[in-house]
């Protein structure tokens, strides 16, 4: 198990042989890799884990929100914004 974050798939952009996603990570847009999971398809509103930049699990609200309680026992939640 790695330790991933989670965020919420704002869409799917074109191009970039379809491997490419627009993610909210709290508040904050970012584009992630796919690729690691050709087999899972997905679409708007899906919560996704992410590792170094690539989606390594598709998830639900719930899983989402154990993942960022565990960021938060570790001193990197929601009001720091991770940069420590």
């Amino acid at each position: 198990m790695c330790l991933g974050i989670p965020g919420r798939v704002i869409s799917m952009l074109e191009g970039y042989g379809d491997q490419l996603a627009l993610v909210d990570v709290v508040g904050e847009h970012r584009k992630v890799n796919v690729g690691m999971m050709p087999e899972v398809t997905f679409t708007a509103g899906d919560w996704v884990i992410i590792h170094m930049g690539f989606v390594v699990e598709k998830t639900d609200a719930a899983g989402a929100e154990a993942a960022m309680a565990g960021l938060e026992l570790m001193g990197r939640g929601r009001e720091d914004g991770g940069d420590r």
